[in-house]
């Protein structure tokens, strides 16, 4: 793959391979919360027509592979090493297309997995407590993941879904090796209700909210939890969903929330 075959995949393309969907729409762009940041606001544009992006929160920007660059810490030979490793097939593309032979690539995560473990690296536990969790909290649901992206060692917070693929956060880093649903079922009895999360900080968050608020009965285990790990999951979402009584969605109050309460109605 060419730099400027790299460049004709579409940026919206690729976030979507990652799980990460717009907020909003406006026709020719898109405004998502920042791929390379924590944001809690989207302020990260996606020209369609242009295939360029912008993060207003730090007025950085550019084309596909400063993208790649900026999630990666890599050069721009590693950013393409990361798009070919990719699932381009999945990809369209601006301009001329890639060749045949690149465009039949059989899909494969860039992400090699090295070990998986009990969460204890103090960086990663630090970086939860900044966050305003507990590794305490934290560490029946998530490990942590030492794995190399195109040689480079990284290490993440991972949080498993159900085909068992992981969500990796770090503070430099949000991504997946794959895309799932989290469904997370208590002991005994089946439960009646069901709590649904758009993502596992969400979760989390609300596990140490109950805790502060009512540390001798928090009841966090009254109910099941579906985490969707994405709006996008939303449809994966439907089936187990339907065996509950109860439903409480605790999403985002924006366009992609709304949908997604709609169409768990």
């Amino acid at each position: 793959m060419t730099y400027k075959e790299a460049n004709n995949i579409s940026i919206k393309d690729y976030l979507s391979s990652l799980g990460i969907q717009p907020v909003t729409e406006k026709g020719r762009y898109g405004m998502y919360r920042s791929p390379l940041r924590e944001d809690n606001t989207p302020s990260f544009k996606v020209d369609y027509n242009a295939n360029l992006w912008c993060d207003y929160g730090t007025g950085e920007g550019g084309t596909l592979i400063d993208l790649v660059m900026k999630q990666h810490q890599c050069n721009a030979y590693g950013a393409i090493c990361l798009l070919e490793q990719g699932d381009t097939a999945s990809f369209s593309f601006h301009g001329k297309d890639l060749p045949e032979r690149d465009t039949k690539r059989q899909a494969a995560s860039p992400i090699e997995i090295r070990r998986i473990q009990p969460l204890q690296n103090s960086a990663l536990m630090r970086y939860l407590q900044e966050r305003g969790i507990s590794p305490g909290t934290a560490s029946p649901y998530v490990q942590e993941m030492y794995y190399r992206i195109g040689g480079k060692p990284y290490f993440a917070l991972a949080f498993k879904n159900d085909s068992g693929g992981y969500e990796l956060r770090n503070p430099r880093f949000k991504g997946s090796t794959s895309k799932d649903i989290t469904h997370i079922r208590q002991q005994g009895e089946p439960r009646d209700t069901c709590f649904v999360f758009e993502g596992f900080w969400d979760f989390l968050s609300f596990l140490t909210i109950r805790q502060q608020k009512s540390p001798d009965m928090p009841c966090t285990d009254w109910q099941d939890y579906v985490i969707l790990n994405s709006t996008a999951n939303t449809d994966k979402a439907l089936y187990p969903l339907a065996d509950y009584g109860h439903i409480h969605c605790m999403l985002d109050n924006d366009e992609a929330g709304r949908k997604a309460v709609e169409a768990i109605r």
